[in-house]
Parts: structure tokens; C-alpha cells; sequence
């Protein structure tokens, strides 16, 4: 289950700035052939009208390699990443819980099928 944060917490003003830059933006990234100037489209990034990513795509010169997609929680942090393989079927699921001060806490990594196959722990130190 993933921990409730409080409605009070807010993404810091560099990520929000970030975010409004980003509204409705899609990146594709392209490679060209240094011998043969073939050129192919090698990435692609899509951002949603909050500025959040909810898409990235992975190409090589055959076609897609993996996709990544990106939902959010009330508070504008990714809850749940999923990813598909070169067929476009799930091979990843991953959940978030987050620390009250909005840090990553644990991250689940669920098979397709829905069974639980690891868990991340976050642990931040500070030093002087």
C-alpha cells in the first residue's frame, strides 16, 4: 500500500518552474549514421499539460526497444511507472511510497503478472 502524504506538501519552486516550461512538450532525439547519413529517430519524450512526463519511448534503427509510462499522485509525484518491452507488453510495474518531505521512500517492483519482485529502500544522509 502507498503512504498517504500530506495535502500541506508541495513540489519545490525549481521543479514547478520546470513543470510550466515543460506543458504539453514532446522531445524526439535523432541519430544519423556517421558513414551512411541514415538517420532514425532513437527517442521520444512526452509531457502532459502540467509539465509532467507521462511518456518516454526508446528506438533503435528496427523499431521501439521499450516504453515507459507515468501516472501521478495528488501531489505531482510519480505513484506508478510501468513498463513495456519491444512488443509493447508490461515488464515492470513499479509503485512509489514517499516521505512526508516528498523524498522517495520505497519503490515496489511488481512482475506482470502482479507478483511483488523487489523492493528499493531510499535512505538520505546528510554531511557537513
Amino acid at each position: 500500500m502507498l503512504c498517504c502524504i500530506p495535502a500541506a506538501a508541495q513540489l519545490d519552486a525549481a521543479t514547478m518552474a520546470k513543470r510550466q516550461a515543460r506543458k504539453n512538450l514532446v522531445i524526439r532525439e535523432w541519430n544519423t549514421d556517421a558513414k551512411s547519413n541514415v538517420r532514425w529517430l532513437d527517442h521520444v519524450t512526452t509531457y502532459n499539460d502540467k509539465g509532467e512526463k507521462i511518456e518516454e519511448i526508446e528506438y533503435n534503427q528496427y523499431g521501439q526497444v521499450w516504453r515507459e509510462t507515468y501516472e501521478y499522485d495528488a501531489n505531482g509525484k510519480i505513484s506508478v511507472n510501468t513498463r513495456y518491452d519491444d512488443k509493447n507488453k508490461v515488464s515492470l510495474v513499479r509503485k512509489y511510497e514517499y516521505n512526508e518531505d516528498l523524498t522517495k521512500k520505497r519503490q515496489y517492483n511488481y512482475l506482470p503478472n502482479g507478483t511483488l519482485q523487489t523492493v528499493k529502500t531510499f535512505e538520505y544522509s546528510y554531511s557537513d
